[in-house]
C-alpha cells in the first residue's frame, strides 16, 4: 500500500470520527485525543460508533432522566453507571431499534440492529478502554466494564477452499459461465483484473485493505515481489509465485492502457470507473463468482486469506512460517486459527491405531495354559502341529483370566 493512500484513508477515518464527536460528549472527546497516538483512525471511529451507541442506551435509562441531550453527560453520570446497567447495555444490543446508520457488525435491515456474541463483546472491549482511560486519569473513581465478563465465543470453523474449489473460482471467472446476462455485459472488461485479484489473495494471503492500496511501482517483476502497507502502517515485502506473476503481469498489459482519474493514477488495480478500487467493489466482485463456484460456502476476501493460510500451514507445518507471511504480530493468533486439526488430520489419525492386526490368522493372542512341567507356555500346539488342549481345558477358566476380571 502506498504511503498516499495510507494518508487518504487515515484522513477520512479522522474527518468521520469528527463528525461523530459533535454527537458525543465532551468527555469522549479527551479520550480521543489521549490515544490517537497508540491507536489508528479506524480504530478509533469504531470506538466512537460503539460509544454513540452506549450513550443512547443511557440516554433512554434512569440516570438520564434529568437529561435532554446526550452532549450533557458528564463525568458525574458515567460515575455512577453500575455494572448492572453494563449487562443491560449488552442485553440491550441483541435486538435494538436502528437509529440510523449501522452499529452491528451482525444482521442488520431497515428497522432493527441485531448483534451476536462477538458484536457484543467487541462493544464491550470499548466501554472498557474508554472506562480504563478515564479511571487512569482520575476523571472517574469507577471501572464498571471491567467488572462484566465478555460473552464466550466459540471457536468458529475455518471455512476455506478445497483445491477443486479453487480451479473452479478461476476457471469461471475465465469463461463467466454462470453469471447473469447483466454481469456478463462488462465480463469481459474486468475478468483479467479480476483474475489477478483473486489469484493475488490466493497466492499471498495479503489482506483486502492491502490489496487495494497497490500502487505499480509497488510491484516488482523480477524479484515476484510486492510492497505492501501493513495494519499500524509498517511496510512489508511479499514474494509470489509464478502464477500470481502470469495474472498480475496478464493485467498490467491492461492496465498500461488505461488512463486513470486524476488522483487515481497511482493505483495499480482500477474500477471501471477509471479510480483506484474500493473495498466494497472487491468484496462483490469476490462474492459474485464464490456463489456460483462454492454455492455453500460463504466466501470473502478473508476467507480466501484463509484457504491460503491453511494450505500453506498444511505444505509446511511451520506455524512461524505462516505467521511471518501473513503478518500477525502474535504467533499465537496464527496458531488459533490455522493450527485447528482439519477434517482430513481427523480421518487419517482415525486410520492409525490398528485394533486387530491384519497380517496375523488369529485375532486374540492364545491364553496362558501350564504344561507338564508345570512351565506356563501360550502354546497350544505339539511338536506335530496337533492341538494339545482337551475338552475339559478349553470349558475350564484359567486362573489368568479369573484374575484379570477381578482386576478390571
Amino acid at each position: 500500500m502506498s504511503e498516499d493512500y495510507s494518508k487518504e484513508r487515515t484522513q477520512k477515518y479522522v474527518l468521520k470520527l469528527r463528525e461523530l464527536l459533535r454527537e458525543l460528549p465532551p468527555c469522549c472527546g479527551e479520550f480521543f485525543r489521549g490515544i490517537e497516538h497508540t491507536s489508528g483512525a479506524l480504530t478509533r471511529y469504531g470506538y466512537a460508533l460503539d460509544l454513540r451507541l452506549f450513550m443512547r442506551f443511557l440516554m433512554g435509562t434512569e440516570l438520564c432522566e434529568n437529561i435532554d441531550s446526550m452532549k450533557k453527560i458528564d463525568y458525574a453520570l458515567l460515575d455512577s453507571v453500575t455494572t448492572d446497567h453494563i449487562e443491560r447495555f449488552l442485553e440491550y444490543l441483541t435486538f435494538y431499534p436502528s437509529e440510523g446508520g449501522s452499529d452491528s457488525d451482525d444482521d442488520t435491515d431497515a428497522d432493527f440492529v441485531s448483534n451476536g456474541d462477538r458484536g457484543k463483546a467487541r462493544k464491550l472491549s470499548s466501554l472498557r478502554a474508554f472506562y480504563k482511560y478515564l479511571y487512569k486519569k482520575g476523571c472517574i473513581s469507577t471501572n464498571p466494564p471491567s467488572l462484566v465478563d465478555a460473552p464466550k465465543l466459540h471457536e468458529r470453523e475455518i471455512i476455506r477452499l478445497e483445491p477443486d474449489e479453487i480451479a473452479n473460482l478461476l476457471d469461471l471467472i475465465d469463461s463467466g459461465a454462470g453469471l447473469t446476462s447483466a454481469q456478463k455485459r462488462y465480463h469481459e472488461q474486468t475478468k483479467i483484473r479480476d483474475a489477478a485479484i483473486v489469484t493475488l489473495f490466493l497466492g499471498t494471503g495479503m489482506r483486502i485493505s492491502e490489496l487495494v492500496g497497490i500502487n505499480i511501482d509497488d510491484i516488482d517483476f523480477y524479484q515476484n515481489e510486492v510492497r505492501i502497507m501493513r495494519k499500524g502502517g509498517n511496510q512489508d515485502i511479499l514474494v509470489f509465485g509464478n502464477e500470481v506473476r502470469s495474472a498480475l503481469i496478464a493485467y498490467m498489459l491492461r492496465r498500461e492502457g488505461i488512463e486513470a482519474e486524476i488522483g487515481h493514477e497511482k493505483a495499480f488495480f482500477l474500477s471501471l470507473q477509471k479510480k483506484r478500487i474500493t473495498v466494497r467493489a472487491v468484496e462483490q466482485l469476490v462474492k459474485k463468482y464464490a456463489k456460483i463456484a462454492a454455492p455453500l460456502k460463504r466466501i470473502s476476501p478473508h476467507k480466501l486469506r484463509s484457504t491460503y493460510g491453511t494450505s500453506l500451514y498444511r505444505e509446511t507445518g511451520d506455524i512461524y512460517l505462516v505467521a511471518d507471511v501473513l503478518g500477525h504480530k502474535d504467533v499465537n493468533t496464527t496458531r488459533k486459527h490455522y493450527a485447528a486439526i482439519s477434517q482430513d488430520r481427523r480421518r487419517t489419525a482415525a486410520e492409525v491405531i490398528k485394533l486387530r492386526d491384519p497380517e496375523s490368522d488369529t485375532h486374540t493372542s492364545a491364553p496362558y495354559t501350564t504344561n507338564g512341567s508345570g512351565s506356563a507356555s501360550g502354546n497350544d500346539k505339539t511338536q506335530d502341529g496337533t492341538n494339545s488342549r482337551t475338552a475339559e481345558q478349553d470349558a475350564a477358566p484359567s486362573d489368568c483370566a479369573d484374575n484379570e476380571e477381578s482386576e478390571s
